[in-house]
């Protein structure tokens, strides 16, 4: 990506506009997002249900934390700023469970805080159900953008990248 001019950390750049100070990498992978959000200043935590891959992510970074767990069932008993799910993790999570998923991952979304989640379209989940699983999750649906550049999301557009954010307070 880098060689032809594009920013191989979008989905980093991205999130560093709400400026936080913690972020949970949610579905990291092998720690791509989380490594090098913490190579900038955040302390960044990444979980992910693959432990080959988080083994990957523990050599990679190893000052990192990172937590083997399904994302519907993760207990982490901390909120942070910013929750991201970069990668398309929801079109890879077991059918039937990505209500439960999207909760999972809205648990650890701080008061004021944010849900950032970029995925492709027409793949088994489109957008009035995924904002649907935020609300239930006691998120707002706030934005929705084309790219993780932050291009204007565009009707008929097949990839979203989604920002819902916990309210400071309930009702």
């Amino acid at each position: 990506m880098a060689d032809r001019g594009e920013d191989p950390h979008g989905e980093v750049a991205f999130v560093q506009r709400f400026d936080p100070t913690t972020v949970l990498d949610a579905g990291c992978g092998t720690g791509r997002v989380a490594t090098e959000l913490a190579a900038r200043g955040v302390h960044a935590v990444g979980t992910d249900v693959d432990e080959h891959m988080l083994g990957v992510a523990r050599e990679k970074a190893p000052q990192l934390e990172w937590v083997c767990s399904d994302l519907a069932e993760l207990q982490l008993g901390r909120t942070f700023d910013v929750v991201v799910m970069a990668g398309n993790i929801i079109l890879f999570v077991t059918p039937g469970t990505e209500a439960a998923v999207v909760a999972g991952a809205g648990r650890h979304v701080a008061a004021g805080g944010f849900l950032i989640a970029g995925f492709q379209l027409g793949r088994g989940v489109e957008i009035d159900q995924w904002e649907q699983w935020l609300i239930s999750a006691g998120l707002q649906p706030l934005a929705r953008h084309g790219t993780w550049s932050g291009d204007e999301f565009q009707a008929g557009g097949d990839y979203l990248v989604s920002v819902a954010q916990r309210p400071e307070s309930s009702p």
